[in-house]
C-alpha cells in the first residue's frame, strides 16, 4: 500500500494555512491550500494518519475523478465510469453527499439523485442488483462536489466529520465546533505558553470545547482517538493492519501523556448545566483531574490562588447578541471582561473569539493580533492581546474636565450668594463621612432654604439638579427667578464647570410618563457603591437611574444575600438586585413591568460580570405575578411607588390602599425564616399595623437614613418584616 495518492483535506475557512501547517507535520507531501481545504499526496495511511490526528480538517476525500462536466447527464456517464466494485461490495451500502451546482442542476438532492442513480446502474448492469442507501451509517460515503463545470467525485475517508471527535455528546448553547476550537488554540499560542509553563483558563466555558482541545494539544493525544466508526472502515481497499499500527502508535502517546506534568487547565461558566455538560465532555476525554471546571460567574472571576500563576492564556468565547437588544447588555460584559484582565492578568495573554468585534473594543484593550475565522456562516474575529500598559485604552468619556475658572461669588447675586453659601457648609459637614463611607455619589441640598425647593445631588463630578413644583400660591416669576440663582450659584459652590449641572422639573408623572425619555442623549456612565458598578443616566430620564435615599437598604441586602434567593420586586433598574448578587445570593429574580428599567437592569448586571443564568428579569405586573408564582425566596426587597395607573396593568396601584394586600402576597413567597424589606416614597403614608398583627413588624425608617438624608427623613419609609417564630 504504498502507491501515493492525492487527498484533498476540508476545513473551514480561515483555517487552510493552519491545516496546511498541520499536514506538512505530519508527514503529507506536496501540500498545497486552496479555498476550504488543502490538497497533499501520500500512501493510504497518510490519509488514515490525518484522519487519525488532525485537529483543523473537517474532511479527508481521497477524489477518484476529476472532470470537465456542465450537465446532468454528464455527471452521470462521469460516475459511471468508476469501478465501484473496487470500492464496495454490491451486499454492501452507500451515502451521497453533493455540493456545488452545474447548468442544469441547481439543487443538491437532484445532484445526489443523479449520482445514486450512476452508481445503482453500475452494480446492475454488472451483477444485476445494486447496493443498498444508507444515510446514517454506510459503507462508503461518496462526496461529489461541482463547481465552474468541473466535477470532483470523492470516497469520503473520515465518514462523519472529523470535528467530531466523540467525546463531545453535550453542548449546551451554541458549543464552538472542536476544530474551530484548536484553530482558536493554535493562533492564540497555546502550544507556546504552555511550552513556557503557562496556565489556560477560560471564564466562560460553556461545554469546555476549548479546555478540551487545549489538553488534547498539550498532552499530544490524538483527537480521532474517541470515535467508534470512519468512512474507511468497510472500504474495499482498507489497510486494516496498516491503521491497527496507527491507533496503537496514537494510544501509547496518550499513554505516555498520563505521566507528564500538565500545566493548571481551568474553567468557569455561570450556568450549572453547561459546567455539568463540560465534566461529562472531560470525563469522556479521560481528562478528569487534568481539566477542571467550576461554577462561577464572570464577575467573581479572578487569577486563581491555590498556585502561583503568573503567566498563562485566558481564552474564551463571549456571548455577541444574536438577539434584538442583547448587544446593550453585552458592551457591559466585554467591558467587565477587559476590567478583569486588566486587573488580575497582566503579564498574561488572551484571546477573545467573537462574532461581533465591535463588541471586543469595549474592552479597553489593543490588540496586538486579529484573526479572520468563521463560526459556521458567522464572520468572526479572534482578537488576541498582550495584557500590559501598553494595551491598555484609557476611556476618555469618563473624564469631567478640569474646571474652568467659574464667575466668583462676588458675581452672584445675594440670593445667589446664599444658596452657594449653603451647598458649600453642606458639603464641608458631610465631607468625614464621605471619606469614611467611600461614598461617590451623595445628596448635597434638599429643599434647606424652603425658597430655593430644589434636590441638588452629586455623582462622581456631575451634579443633578430637580426642582420641585412650587405651590399655586408662588409667583411663577420669583420661582423662575430663584431657579436661576440656583444654576448660577452651583459651579461657583462646587467649582465645576456649568455643562456639567442637569437641571430637572419633577412633576407629577402619569401612566407611562415616567418612563419616556426627556432627551435622547443615550450617555450612561458608571458610578460605584460598596462593590457594585451602576450605570447612570442624568440627561435622559427623569430619574439617574438610582435612587440615593435607599442606599443603607441596598448596601444591607449586599450583607445579608450570602446563599439567599432574592427577590426585587418593582425592581426599576435591579440595582438591589446587583447587591445581593454581589453579596453571594444564590439567585436573584428581579420583576418589573417597565421594558427600559429591565433593560437597565441587565445591563447594570452586566456591567458586574452576573449572568441571566442566575440573575433573572422578568417583566411582568408585580400584583398579578405575586398571585401566580410558587417560588420561595428568603430575601425579599418591596419597593413599590406610590402610585401607576399604567396601561400595561390592570387596574391602578395605590400604595397606601394596596399594601396590606402586596405585603400579605409577598410574605406567601417568603420562607420560614427569611426576610421580607418593605418601603415606599409616598410622605403621608401609614402603615396598617393592625391588618400585619400576625407578622414580626420592625420599623427601619429611621436607621434606613445615611447622613446626606438627615435633613428629610420624610422621604420615604422602610420597614423589615418576618414571619412570627
Amino acid at each position: 500500500m504504498s502507491q501515493l495518492y492525492r487527498f484533498f483535506a476540508t476545513c473551514p475557512k480561515g483555517l487552510e494555512s493552519l491545516l496546511l501547517d498541520e499536514l506538512s507535520s505530519l508527514g503529507a507531501e506536496k501540500v498545497k491550500e486552496t479555498v476550504a481545504g488543502v490538497y497533499f499526496d501520500g500512501p493510504v495511511l497518510m490519509a488514515y494518519r490525518a484522519c487519525l490526528w488532525s485537529r483543523l480538517a473537517n474532511r479527508v476525500l481521497m477524489p477518484l475523478i476529476n472532470v470537465r462536466c456542465d450537465t446532468a447527464e454528464e455527471l452521470y456517464n462521469a460516475v459511471k465510469t468508476i469501478e465501484w466494485s473496487e470500492h464496495m461490495s454490491v451486499d454492501g451500502s452507500f451515502a451521497i453527499d453533493f455540493s456545488g451546482a452545474l447548468r442544469d442542476i441547481n439543487h443538491s438532492h437532484f445532484g445526489a439523485l443523479k449520482t445514486k442513480d450512476a452508481i445503482a446502474d453500475y452494480f446492475t448492469e454488472s451483477c444485476e442488483r445494486r447496493p443498498d442507501v444508507d444515510i446514517k451509517t454506510p459503507d462508503l460515503r461518496v462526496n461529489v462536489r461541482a463547481a465552474k463545470g468541473m466535477l470532483v467525485v470523492s470516497v469520503d475517508l473520515s465518514g462523519e466529520s472529523l470535528h467530531r471527535r466523540g467525546y463531545r455528546l453535550s453542548g449546551g448553547a451554541a458549543p464552538l465546533k472542536e476544530n474551530l476550537a484548536a484553530a482558536i488554540l493554535l493562533r492564540a499560542d497555546w502550544p507556546g505558553v504552555a511550552a513556557r509553563g503557562g496556565a489556560l483558563i477560560d471564564p466562560m466555558c460553556g461545554s469546555g470545547t476549548l479546555l478540551v482541545e487545549a489538553a488534547l494539544m498539550t498532552g499530544n493525544i490524538a483527537p480521532g482517538l474517541f470515535r467508534e466508526h470512519w468512512g474507511f472502515d468497510r472500504w474495499l481497499q482498507h489497510d486494516a493492519q496498516g491503521w491497527a499500527a496507527l491507533v496503537d502508535e496514537a494510544e501509547e502517546f496518550e499513554q505516555a501523556a498520563k505521566t507528564r506534568q500538565w500545566p493548571e487547565i481551568r474553567g468557569y461558566d455561570a450556568s450549572p448545566k453547561a459546567i455539568d455538560f463540560a465534566q461529562e465532555n472531560i470525563d469522556r476525554a479521560g481528562l478528569n483531574g487534568v481539566v477542571r471546571v467550576l461554577r462561577k460567574e464572570l464577575s467573581r472571576f479572578t487569577k486563581p490562588t491555590h498556585a502561583e500563576l503568573n503567566y498563562g492564556l485566558v481564552v474564551t468565547n463571549p456571548p455577541y447578541g444574536e438577539r434584538l437588544g442583547e448587544e446593550d447588555s453585552l458592551i457591559h460584559l466585554y467591558r467587565y471582561l477587559g476590567q478583569r484582565l486588566k486587573e488580575q492578568f497582566v503579564g498574561w495573554k488572551a484571546s477573545v473569539f467573537t462574532g461581533n468585534p465591535d463588541l471586543g473594543k469595549q474592552m479597553g484593550l489593543r490588540s496586538n493580533k486579529q484573526f479572520q475565522l468563521f463560526n459556521g456562516a458567522i464572520p468572526s474575529k479572534l482578537l488576541n492581546f498582550d495584557i500590559g500598559e501598553k494595551a491598555f485604552v484609557h476611556d476618555s468619556s469618563r473624564t469631567i474636565d478640569a474646571p474652568i475658572l467659574p464667575p466668583s461669588m462676588d458675581d452672584l447675586s445675594e440670593g445667589a450668594k446664599m444658596f452657594a453659601n449653603r451647598l458649600k457648609k453642606n458639603k464641608k459637614n458631610l465631607s468625614k463621612w464621605i471619606k469614611q463611607t467611600e461614598a461617590s455619589c451623595y445628596r448635597l441640598y434638599d429643599a434647606d432654604m424652603p425658597e430655593y425647593s430644589v434636590a441638588v445631588d452629586y455623582y462622581e463630578g456631575w451634579i443633578h439638579v430637580a426642582e420641585y413644583s412650587a405651590p399655586s400660591k408662588v409667583d411663577p416669576a420669583a420661582a423662575e427667578k430663584r431657579l436661576e440663582e440656583v444654576m448660577k450659584a452651583i459651579p461657583v459652590a462646587l467649582e465645576v464647570q456649568p455643562k456639567y449641572v442637569v437641571l430637572k422639573q419633577r412633576n407629577k408623572q402619569k401612566g407611562t410618563n415616567q418612563y419616556r425619555k426627556r432627551e435622547d442623549t443615550n450617555e450612561f456612565f458608571e458610578v460605584k457603591e460598596g462593590q457594585a458598578k451602576l450605570l447612570i443616566n442624568v440627561k435622559d430620564y427623569l430619574d439617574t437611574g438610582l435612587f440615593l435615599d435607599h442606599r443603607p437598604v441596598r448596601l444591607k441586602i449586599a450583607e445579608l444575600a450570602k446563599g439567599e434567593r432574592f427577590l426585587n420586586l418593582f425592581c426599576y433598574t435591579a440595582t438591589a438586585s446587583v447587591h445581593a448578587a454581589l453579596g453571594g445570593a444564590t439567585f436573584t429574580d428581579s420583576v418589573d413591568l417597565s421594558p427600559t428599567y429591565l433593560e437597565w437592569g441587565q445591563k447594570n448586571a452586566a456591567l458586574n460580570g452576573l449572568s441571566d443564568t442566575a440573575h433573572r428579569f422578568i417583566r411582568a405586573d408585580v400584583r398579578e405575578w405575586l398571585k401566580q408564582t410558587d417560588q420561595l425566596y428568603d430575601l425579599i426587597l418591596l419597593d413599590p411607588p406610590t402610585f401607576s395607573n399604567s396601561k400595561k396593568m390592570e387596574g391602578v396601584l395605590d400604595i397606601q390602599r394596596d399594601h396590606i394586600e402586596l405585603i400579605n402576597d409577598a410574605m406567601k413567597l417568603l420562607s420560614r425564616d427569611g426576610l421580607l424589606i418593605f418601603s415606599n416614597n409616598q410622605r403621608r403614608f401609614e402603615l396598617d399595623a393592625e391588618a400585619l398583627a400576625s407578622y414580626a413588624v420592625e420599623d427601619k425608617t429611621n436607621w434606613s437614613f445615611d447622613k446626606d438624608f438627615q435633613r428629610s427623613k420624610k422621604i420615604h419609609h422602610c420597614w423589615f418584616i418576618k414571619h412570627q417564630k
